[in-house]
């Protein structure tokens, strides 16, 4: 059998979308929030030689960019010593970008950064590693407590079988590792470690331990009564204490209702992550992108970008007429035009975020007076794709600009995406968006009989009563997404 190949030429005919540098830097500068902007700003300052402040001092000059007042030659000395640097940029330049910003009398703000954060902590495990290398222990002890710690959550607990350490351990050395080594370890990490309740294996186990310690420090009987009746609780009717069922525990126990919710107080006070008291978590503080504001004069909100953080940029001017000057060289020419470019296309990315982000606002605005008036109740429905029609853009353009955005107005601090979203119409035309659903299903739920709370499908009718219909497993979803135990998790026994 012969195999035969055969060449030939065939023309197809297609589209196909490909985005231009420039489009995917305008998306991805649309899609920053203003922190993360801010962060990408001193990145392309440190990077990108052609792009400079704007010093306040700064005068327009023939060309429209901002020039030093007391520049007198800014084309004399100090650029010919630009040019000697740029002749030589090669590995020396790029690595020296410090040296450029104190010609240029600008201030490096990566070392500002560096020497204004704050230090960092010492993690949950080098902390615990601390506590436990100040234990007096054997040193079979002590390696296998190192090994225990290896294996704990970020909440303190561990929840890694014995027997699965076990089998990832045999090989080490320094032990005769077995079950019973382990379990001797975990006993004296417990006792050792604080907060207590670190390296218990569960929720359960961690309580008691902390309650253990509170037990031990209690100062009078009615102090050491209550914590006993906290331990009977979660020592025999923990499963029952989770749903509620405290008749069933008083008719189990020698405890009446009024000392279950008094031990039941008691548990509220201690914790079911002990990691995190050692933790510190950054959370980074909310900064709104944009701010909605009332305007008595004229009866009307207006809205306003919250772009006073972020710095003037324009393109060096030197850099600028040393991209065009042909007696540089052609290397040097080109790296400077890169820059001048990349410059360009940054700063024309920020202005393009700064309209489209106040146009889509403006929009909402327009839509949302109700809900700025009179509060979350009044949210109307607005999908993306309909301001997307609206303004004439993508509704992708859209989800880009709203996309980790807050927005401040007189109603409190929101995420921007919260005012975009489907809805029903109310049995009295109304239109209310899911948002508003949400806050009459709380309202409902905030004015039931604690002692006799409303199911799901009672909280559905109640609803129905206001014009707004809804199934009775929307209202579970919507319970379970503001955190709203079930019926059975509110009542209150008396």
């Amino acid at each position: 059998m012969a195999l035969r190949f055969d060449a030939s030429q065939q023309l197809r005919t297609g589209q196909h979308l490909q985005l231009k540098p420039k489009m995917i830097q305008s998306m991805e500068i649309l899609q920053l929030p203003l922190a993360a902007l801010e962060e990408r700003i001193e990145r392309e300052l440190e990077s990108n030689v052609a792009l400079e402040l704007v010093e306040p001092e700064s005068r327009p000059d023939a060309d429209g960019d901002p020039v030093h007042e007391n520049s007198e030659d800014p084309s004399a000395e100090q650029f010919e010593r630009l040019r000697r640097l740029e002749r030589t940029y090669g590995e020396q330049w790029d690595g020296d970008r410090q040296a450029s910003r104190r010609f240029d009398g600008e201030r490096d703000g990566k070392l500002a950064a560096m020497a204004n954060a704050p230090s960092r902590g010492e993690s949950l495990d080098e902390q615990l590693e601390h506590q436990w290398s100040l234990v007096e222990v054997p040193e079979e002890t002590r390696i296998a407590g190192r090994r225990l710690l290896e294996f704990i959550d970020d909440d303190g607990l561990l929840r890694t079988p014995l027997e699965e350490i076990l089998d990832q351990s045999r090989s080490l050395p320094g032990a005769e590792w077995s079950i019973e080594l382990l379990e001797r370890t975990l006993t004296r990490l417990q006792r050792e470690l604080d907060p207590p309740g670190i390296a218990a294996r569960d929720v359960r186990e961690s309580l008691l331990l902390q309650i253990h310690a509170r037990l031990r420090d209690a100062e009078g009987q009615s102090a050491a009564q209550g914590w006993l009746d906290a331990r009977e609780l979660v020592e025999h009717h923990f499963d029952d204490l989770l749903h509620n069922r405290l008749p069933k525990i008083a008719s189990a126990s020698s405890l009446d209702l009024e000392r279950i919710r008094a031990a039941r107080d008691r548990l509220r006070g201690l914790s079911i992550a002990p990691g995190g008291e050692l933790v510190e978590v950054a959370e980074r503080p909310v900064r709104p992108d944009v701010v909605i504001e009332y305007d008595p004069t004229n009866d009307r909100y207006v809205a306003a970008l919250q772009s006073g953080s972020l710095p003037s940029l324009r393109i060096s001017p030197q850099y600028r007429q040393m991209a065009r000057d042909r007696s540089v060289d052609k290397d040097t020419r080109r790296f400077v035009a890169d820059g001048v470019r990349s410059a360009t296309w940054l700063i024309d990315s920020i202005n393009q975020r700064r309209n489209t982000l106040l146009r889509v606002v403006e929009a909402v605005v327009a839509r949302q007076r109700e809900f700025l008036d009179h509060g979350p109740h009044f949210l109307k429905s607005m999908p993306m794709i309909d301001v997307a029609d609206e303004l004439g853009l993508h509704v992708g353009t859209i989800s880009r600009a709203v996309s980790e955005k807050w927005v401040q107005t007189p109603r409190g601090v929101f995420p921007l995406r919260k005012l975009f979203s489907g809805g029903i119409e109310t049995d009295s035309g109304e239109d209310r968006s899911w948002e508003a659903v949400k806050a009459k299903l709380k309202e409902v739920v905030e004015a039931e009989d604690r002692s006799r709370p409303l199911s799901d499908r009672a909280i559905a009718e109640a609803l129905e009563k206001q014009g707004i219909r809804i199934a009775r497993r929307t209202v579970v979803k919507y319970r379970e997404q503001m955190g709203i135990p079930s019926a059975r998790q509110r009542r209150e026994h008396r």
